[in-house]
């Protein structure tokens, strides 16, 4: 077949040049700009309060890349409205390099089915890469009468509606994964949301709430010093800091593996340069020994990845989720 030129258009070997010699310019800025990055502090934004799972992975880890980078970290906790105040504030800044955002499954997955409108998208973001993943375990007051997981099973099955429960916010990673297990028992439990881990965690030991989903670096240490109970983790295995805690798959329950997982984001139009550079630096960070044990140590599963595989992820959360959202008829509006 013989390729016509449209009418009216004219192809100029001048315009032609001029193009090229555009995104030269473009290319060249962008790595000129990575060659001196970073030459002044970093803001990570954490769109969630302080004392959450979230904030301490972010405070463990800007410490190091800090010193990899010859840089200050500094974390900004930016919390409202299941992430987005924080998340939104990340997509309208500069895209040089200088402003990160710690983006979890709330909102890279789930605002977007959870509400109508959403002042950001997750097209506004370049992927770094992943970082961790936290285990969910569900947690219960001592004094609420649930020993062992067969147990909470069997009386929140006889009892719908008669109890509660309390997640770090609407459209949390816990809320969802409570929604799921849900749907998996069929059972009722009346949804109590806080904003933020560290308010749930204080009223499910005041006994406020008698049970919570809880990830492991925000109430492993409750849980070790006995004031808080774990039932079943969220887990395909074990996790090795509760090693006589069951999985839901060991109580017969299948598919119920969920995570809080974090990844970091800049915003979209980052040099490609710098995006990669912070790409591989946060690599190197989560495998320093000294990093990686204090990580690991509160039960965090370190994930390291690029920014493709990264974004390759979230499609595959966003299909399944989004699915679940739709049939439970969930909603944050």
């Amino acid at each position: 077949m013989t390729s016509r030129s449209q009418p009216g258009k004219t192809h100029s070997p001048r315009r032609h040049l001029l193009c090229l010699g555009a995104a030269a310019l473009c290319s060249w800025a962008g790595l000129s700009q990575a060659d001196t990055w970073p030459s002044k502090p970093i803001k990570w934004v954490v769109a969630y309060p302080a004392g959450g799972g979230s904030d301490f992975l972010a405070r463990q880890l800007a410490p190091q890349l800090g010193k990899q980078l010859g840089q200050t970290f500094i974390i900004d906790n930016r919390p409202g409205a299941a992430g987005s105040i924080g998340t939104d504030a990340v997509a309208k800044s500069a895209p040089d390099g200088y402003t990160l955002l710690s983006g979890d499954n709330g909102a890279m997955v789930f605002n977007h089915a959870m509400y109508k409108k959403l002042p950001y998208a997750v097209s506004d973001f370049a992927p770094v890469g992943l970082m961790a993943r936290f285990p969910l375990i569900l947690t219960v007051n001592p004094a609420s009468g649930f020993n062992n997981a067969r147990q909470w099973l069997a009386e929140v099955k006889a009892n719908p509606g008669k109890f509660s429960y309390a997640s770090p916010g609407i459209g949390s990673p816990h809320h969802l994964a409570m929604e799921l297990i849900k749907q998996r028992t069929q059972t009722f439990i009346v949804h109590v949301p806080y904003r933020g881990t560290a308010f749930a965690i204080q009223d499910l030991m005041g006994g406020v709430v008698p049970m919570a989903i809880i990830d492991s670096a925000a109430g492993l240490s409750q849980m070790r010093a006995g004031k808080l109970r774990p039932l079943a983790v969220l887990s395909s295995k074990r996790i090795a800091q509760l090693p006589d805690v069951p999985t839901f798959e060991e109580l017969g329950i299948k598919g119920l593996e969920v995570s809080a997982w974090q990844g970091l984001f800049v915003p979209k139009g980052t040099p490609e340069a710098i995006t990669a550079r912070l790409s591989g630096e946060m690599q190197k960070a989560l495998a320093n020994p000294e990093v990686k044990a204090r990580l690991e140590d509160f039960g965090l599963e370190l994930t390291p990845s690029d920014g493709p595989s990264l974004s390759r992820f979230i499609q595959q959360e966003t299909q399944a989720w989004h699915a679940l959202i739709k049939e439970r008829r969930l909603s944050a509006e």
